[in-house]
């Protein structure tokens, strides 16, 4: 059964002019508007949110849930998950696409907790992360487990 997110991008302006804003935002019924804008090396506005960002958030984000599921289900605690991800963007034969998204997250384990397991398990969310089965760019996995 597919499910359905609908969303409002709404932009306003003239691209005749030169300088024309990218700045715009996204709405979605019951949710805080989302400012979003290029990147600045794309003359957008770097206090919003820019399609690069937005991509590497919904991998990171779906990857984290993906993998919190799977602990509470095979009964791993887990206390705490910061990921500073980073989504690459670059140019190869003259076409540009976010090429890689590095997920480096410090996962925090109760004392005890089996290292090899909470490492498996954060290898098997990739595979069913649905984000991650969405996109072409590369997923560069790199866990930190620490015991608290």
């Amino acid at each position: 059964m597919a499910h359905r997110y609908p969303l409002l991008l709404a932009w306003t302006g003239n691209t005749l002019d030169g300088a024309y804003t990218r700045d715009a935002t996204v709405t979605s019924p019951g949710k805080p508007p989302l400012a979003v804008s290029s990147a600045p090396e794309y003359t957008g506005n770097p206090a919003r949110w820019n399609p690069e960002d937005l991509l590497g958030a919904a991998l990171a984000t779906c990857h984290m849930l993906t993998f919190l599921a799977l602990c509470a289900k095979a009964k791993v605690e887990v206390l705490g998950y910061e990921d500073p991800a980073e989504a690459v963007l670059d140019t190869i034969d003259k076409v540009t696409r976010v090429t890689q998204v590095h997920l480096r997250p410090l996962i925090r384990v109760t004392r005890g907790t089996s290292m090899a397991k909470v490492l498996e398990l954060f290898e098997k969310a990739h595979k069913y992360c649905f984000v991650a089965n969405s996109v072409t760019c590369e997923a560069v996995l790199a866990p930190r487990v620490v015991e608290v």
